[in-house]
């Protein structure tokens, strides 16, 4: 089964909101208000975490808006 290693970079992370508003299914409000991963595919961080190949469109747009550029996505085997 294909996965991705989502990971959204907090120094990066401006807290506009974008990823989370294209992508709630990945995506959430931090309690700092930046972005970080929901519980149902979080890794150990909550910055990080893991989607299924479904998500894959979802990610990419979120990432693609992000201003910051703070969203980087990997294929994992």
């Amino acid at each position: 089964m294909v996965k991705y290693r989502v990971v959204v970079n907090w120094n990066l992370c401006i807290a506009d909101g974008v990823c989370y508003a294209l992508c709630p299914q990945v995506f959430e409000v931090g309690p700092d208000g930046k972005a970080q991963i929901v519980e149902k595919f979080r890794g150990s961080n909550p910055w990080e975490g893991y989607v299924p190949e479904e998500l894959k469109l979802c990610v990419e747009q979120a990432s693609d808006a992000c201003p910051s550029n703070a969203i980087t996505i990997e294929k994992i085997e």
